[in-house]
Order: C-alpha cells, then structure tokens, then sequence
C-alpha cells in the first residue's frame, strides 16, 4: 500500500517486484492515479505465494473502508514511515 503523506492518500496494487515499482512511483513514471495524487511512499505490504492469491487480496482491499485501510498500516507502521528501504534490503 502507497501512500502520498500520513493519513494522505492511499494506493493498493500487487507486483512481481515491488522495489522496481515502488522506485517507479517515486519517480513518477506511470500515468494515473498514483502519480496525480503524489502517491509515492510505501506504508505497507506483504508478500504471498502467487501472484493470483495477491491479486485476490488486492481486489478484496480495494472494497475495504478507508478505515479499514489506515488501521492495517498503523497496527504495523504507526508513523507512516517510508518502507522502500526496507524492501531494497530484502
């Protein structure tokens, strides 16, 4: 999950390799909603099996409340720190 500031706004999607698509939000390289928004910090993520199961969490999160979405990021991320260099350490 990506998001623009604490408790800004927030973006879901699912990748192969997420350093490379976070260093793409970052760098604004993809037209739409993440790079009109500013959406370039990475808050929260987790890693699954296959892509199909991220896929389904993906679109099962998009139909969460926005509450929903904050409170996962702050039961692991209470400051809403960038992760990008976490995910780069592997």
């Amino acid at each position: 999950m990506m998001a623009s500031r604490r408790g800004g706004t927030l973006y879901i999607g699912s990748t192969w390799d997420l350093a490379r698509r976070v260093w793409e939000h970052k760098r604004r390289f993809v037209e739409g909603f993440s790079k009109d928004y500013g959406v370039d910090r990475l808050v929260w993520y987790e890693e699954h099996e296959s892509m199909e199961s991220a896929q389904a969490r993906e679109r099962a999160m998009k139909k969460w409340y926005r509450a929903w979405k904050v409170r996962l990021v702050e039961e692991g991320n209470p400051r809403w720190e960038d992760l990008y260099g976490e995910v780069l350490k592997g």
